[in-house]
């Protein structure tokens, strides 16, 4: 059974709560992007998250897990068709927070809360773990497969003179009877 969280809920009981998160949610994914306040928006993180991991699955019970907290069909379609191709590479981190200041009335402070859809860049490995990779003792066999490594693309490189020449000569053999008949 889930924990329920400590202190207060956001604006009454836990069942207010929950259907105040889905509809964030339904929001967020209709929209890609929502302002809200900063406690709604870190709440729905977890959220949000969740349900494009079932969305990713891709799969009938996901979809009916989807919608047991999300009632809009509509929605759930748009995360499965349209969200979860664009994010299928992406490990986690499938939202985005920014601070943007507070509202003018209540001096709440808002944050938008946006979909992270670009796709994934990996990262380059650390210093330390390149500097791991280089104290360690080299194996004979990455040794051994760089020179045919090397072999196979200097054979390929080869290949593609010899293409290239003959490419050459069957260009030279087109213009010849060209040149004679028009003598």
């Amino acid at each position: 059974m889930p924990k329920p969280t400590k202190g207060p809920r956001l604006g009454g009981g836990p069942a207010h709560e929950r259907l105040l998160l889905a509809n964030l949610a339904a929001a967020l994914f209709t929209h890609k992007s929502i302002k809200t306040t900063e406690t709604k928006a870190k709440r729905l993180r977890p959220l949000a998250e969740r349900l494009i991991t079932f969305a990713k699955r891709g799969d009938l019970h996901a979809r009916r897990r989807v919608l047991s907290v999300i009632g809009d069909k509509e929605v759930v379609h748009v995360l499965f068709t349209e969200i979860a191709p664009l994010v299928a590479d992406r490990e986690g981190g499938y939202t985005r927070i920014t601070k943007v200041g507070n509202r003018k009335g209540d001096n709440a402070p808002m944050a938008v809360i946006e979909l992270v859809l670009e796709p994934v860049n990996p990262k380059p490995k650390s210093a330390k773990k390149a500097a791991k990779a280089e104290a360690a003792p080299v194996e004979e066999a990455p040794a051994e497969e760089a020179p045919v490594e090397d072999a196979a693309a200097d054979a390929g490189a080869e290949s593609q003179a010899e293409g290239a020449a003959a490419e050459a000569a069957a260009e030279d053999a087109v213009e010849a009877p060209a040149e004679e008949k028009s003598e």
